[in-house]
């Protein structure tokens, strides 16, 4: 299973927490991914620092829908974590 989970104000609001589910998620043979709406420039840093190392990959769609993103790079997440599922489908 490939979970796709959000940056701001998902992963951001229980880092700890989230860094204990994707741990779990790995053991259990599953893939996460981090995927925001950020620029890789300067916006991604902190993202870069904070998960650089635990998650499989990290995407960043730069203010794109992420779905349509995703499926651009032939990824089709089975699971969203997002506290605003909107950006899955519409731009910002």
């Amino acid at each position: 299973m490939i979970i796709a989970l959000d940056y701001d104000y998902t992963y951001t609001v229980d880092p700890a927490m989230w860094d204990q589910f994707i741990v779990l998620a790995k053991l259990s043979g599953h893939t996460v991914i981090c995927v925001t709406m950020r620029y890789d420039n300067r916006e991604g840093d902190i993202v870069h620092k904070n998960l650089d190392n635990k998650v499989s990959s990290i995407y960043f769609t730069g203010r794109k829908a992420k779905q349509e993103f995703l499926l651009e790079q032939n990824i089709i997440p089975n699971v969203w974590i997002d506290d605003n599922p909107k950006w899955i489908l519409f731009n910002a």
